[in-house]
């Protein structure tokens, strides 16, 4: 007779998961080679003549495609932001992409909560290991840790969603703080994307380098730094308890 927690980690839980999983795998192998500026610049009088032609079928198909890619984690999330600044300018670009993708996001953090979570968290929840005090700091800061794995650049976006799921964070916060949380790098690759057609017909080759600009970066740092501020302040009246 199975028990309540192996039922909770049975393979039709975690078949979305699993799903996910492949079609990353799949996604990498046969994609990425074709999600570059070169394809871009290839087909960018035909994508603009559609989009001029087809304007409410070319921004719906551009949202679902986006909610695709990222709900599967596949690559090229940032080529399509790139492309979402291209096709509808800085504005309404980077509202298309910022909506799209957090839906994508809310895909994954349900497919690993359902799959993965409750089995996670009876495990954790019999645990006084390292997982279990990291899992507690979160839980205990949740938005600004939350808005943290946002801002900060070099944590993937994947695990972003995945981790949250995963420590048994709050939907309406992940929800949250996804949406704002991503708006800012949002903002800076749209509005890229909103200048290649002026690149691709000087015949120069784009560069993502812009936001490793202090002009860009000193700002996103700064959030950050808003962002772990009340934990930084927790930190210290339980140090002078």
């Amino acid at each position: 007779m199975m028990t309540e927690t192996s039922n909770q980690f049975s393979l039709q839980r975690i078949a979305p998961l699993a799903g996910i999983a492949i079609a990353a795998i799949l996604g990498f192998v046969f994609l990425r080679d074709h999600l570059t500026f070169a394809t871009l610049a290839e087909n960018h009088e035909a994508l603009s003549a559609w989009r001029d032609a087809n304007y409410v079928l070319a921004a719906a198909a551009f949202i679902i495609l986006y909610v695709v890619f990222v709900a599967l984690s596949l690559p090229g999330a940032l080529f399509l932001t790139l492309g979402g600044g291209f096709l509808f300018g800085l504005f309404p670009g980077v509202l298309y992409v910022v909506s799209a993708a957090t839906i994508g996001a809310a895909a994954i953090f349900w497919a690993a909560r359902l799959g993965l979570g409750d089995f996670l968290q009876s495990k954790l929840d019999q645990s006084d290991g390292l997982f279990t005090r990291i899992r507690n700091g979160i839980q205990e800061n949740e938005i600004s840790f939350l808005f943290l794995m946002r801002l900060v650049p070099a944590v993937p976006f994947f695990a972003a969603n995945l981790i949250p799921a995963l420590v048994g964070a709050s939907f309406r916060n992940f929800l949250f703080t996804t949406f704002f949380g991503i708006i800012p790098g949002s903002i800076v690759y749209t509005w890229v994307g909103s200048g290649l057609g002026a690149v691709f017909a000087s015949g120069e080759k784009p560069s993502l380098g812009i936001i490793w600009e202090w002009q860009i970066l000193g700002p996103i740092l700064g959030l950050c730094a808003l962002a772990a501020l009340p934990i930084l302040l927790k930190a210290i009246r339980k140090g002078d308890q």
